[in-house]
């Protein structure tokens, strides 16, 4: 999708169920690390974090105890209503959300000591204005590998490009953005899920087959694919990943 396309899925969606897949069950096999997990370990305690495409602020509130102050901004008036609702919860007085465009990041130049973004967008350029200097940007995203045999099943999916396409693209934008210190890591898990109705809702809230439902033949060609990869775990699909940690 380009950007306008990801703009009006993703706020069709955050309208819709405020991104809750707290109810999947599926189980992964093969992930090689827990991306907030990765971040908190990054963090001081007297760190200033920003957290790009936070959704419902989950995430972020759990790492809530390991910086002085964290920022989670969304480009869903939705999502951020949820952060917020997510954040009376937790008693959280140290985290902030807002609707923000990560094109456009509202914030003074080398504002924040980490900033981290999980499978959304971001401009290298804004990261490194506001990030300090030595300062560290994480991000994790969808490789265009994952989700394969729905891709093929279904004859189109939610990327086109080659394998690594949007890595190249992330690191040599960030290179340009004065980023010096780049590391990368990458994994493809097994990934199971229980009962159809998973399965059903991850295709109809994310744009892993674009424009799932639509067309007729679109549940013929799913009770197949479930059929021909049901195991004793569940149905498999792969989950990949990747993920680069950058220092300026």
């Amino acid at each position: 999708m380009n950007s306008q396309e990801y703009k009006q899925f993703y706020d069709i969606v955050g309208a819709l169920n405020g991104w809750d897949f707290s109810q999947l069950r599926c189980i992964s096999e093969g992930m090689e690390w827990d991306f907030y997990d990765e971040v908190g370990k990054l963090c001081k305690s007297s760190d200033v974090v920003l957290d790009i495409g936070t959704g419902g602020g989950e995430s972020l509130l759990s790492i809530a105890d390991q910086a002085a102050l964290l920022v989670g901004i969304d480009l869903s008036h939705s999502m951020i209503e949820t952060a917020q609702s997510n954040k009376r919860k937790a008693s959280a007085s140290n985290v902030r959300f807002m609707q923000m465009d990560a094109g456009s990041l509202q914030f003074p130049e080398a504002f924040f000591n980490l900033i981290s973004c999980r499978h959304s967008p971001f401009r290298a350029s804004e990261v490194g204005r506001v990030l300090e200097e030595d300062g560290v940007f994480l991000t994790q995203q969808v490789r265009e590998s994952d989700k394969a045999n729905l891709a093929q099943a279904f004859g189109r999916g939610q990327s086109s490009r080659e394998d690594g396409a949007l890595k190249d693209q992330y690191m040599e934008e960030l290179r340009q953005a004065g980023f010096r210190n780049i590391q990368y890591a990458e994994y493809d898990a097994d990934e199971y899920y229980e009962r159809e109705e998973d399965l059903i809702f991850l295709l109809k809230h994310t744009p892993i087959i674009p424009g799932f439902g639509q067309e007729e033949s679109d549940f013929r060609i799913l009770q197949q694919f479930i059929s021909d990869h049901r195991t004793d775990r569940g149905i498999r699909t792969n989950s990949a990943r990747f993920m680069i940690v950058a220092r300026k």
